[in-house]
């Protein structure tokens, strides 16, 4: 049996900092608003779903962390190096968002023109946006978004 991802919630410890965060990187990727309230909110590119909603309060500790058990990040596929790029010049540097690992470069160890810039959401959950010849580009929006998950990632 074929499937693909739904949607995917994320509960964030702060939602006055990540809903506005979140609202404007999936707008970036041309994801639209489903609902929004003070304490939650959905966004769709009509294929996948993100929910962003405040954890309880007694569920805030401890904080995340990547190495932990559990989620380590998540990665947006774009249609090019140059969609990469642009990205990070446009969203991360235009937000003062600091990047990762001296990103945005390649990483041949992951992948054949593997290239990509990683950076931190406001309850540092590690995110990336990557181009992967031959696996980000099919199924891409004008701006790179990508329409599927690539497989096996």
């Amino acid at each position: 049996m074929k499937a693909s991802l739904y949607h995917l919630q994320l509960n964030v410890s702060n939602p006055q900092r990540s809903i506005p965060f979140y609202q404007a990187l999936l707008e970036y990727f041309e994801y639209r608003v489903l609902a929004a309230a003070h304490d939650f909110m959905g966004m769709s590119n009509g294929t996948a779903d993100f929910w962003i909603i405040a954890t309880p309060d007694q569920h805030r500790q401890p904080a995340l962390h990547r190495k932990r058990s559990g989620l380590n990040h998540l990665a947006f596929g774009v249609a090019s190096r140059d969609a990469v790029d642009v990205f990070h010049r446009e969203f991360l540097v235009a937000r003062g968002i600091p990047t990762l690992y001296g990103s945005p470069r390649d990483y041949p160890a992951y992948a054949a023109g593997y290239y990509a810039v990683f950076f931190e959401d406001p309850d540092r959950l590690k995110l990336e946006v990557a181009h992967v010849p031959g696996r980000t580009g099919e199924g891409t929006s004008r701006r790179g978004a990508r329409r599927k998950p690539p497989r096996g990632s």
